[in-house]
């Protein structure tokens, strides 16, 4: 039997995997916040932009680099 000491991804794999982690993360974050104190009491910023699009395209393009990082070889 060979003996089989490599990772199976390479530095770049990697490091892309943290940054894309880090860019859902951050997206994840972005949605938070917005409801209302109570049950009764309706707060308009739940549906502001930032939570509605810019988030969600941001969690959107971190899939894409994790996609990325997972089938990008050498």
């Amino acid at each position: 039997m060979a003996n089989k000491n490599s990772f199976l991804f390479n530095k770049f794999n990697y490091i892309l995997l943290i940054i894309s982690i880090v860019v859902i993360s951050i997206g994840f974050i972005l949605m938070i916040g917005g409801g209302g104190t109570t049950d009764f009491e309706f707060n308009k910023e739940i549906f502001s932009a930032q939570r509605i699009i810019v988030a969600p395209i941001i969690v959107i393009i971190g899939y894409i680099g994790l996609g990325f990082a997972i089938f990008y070889n050498d």
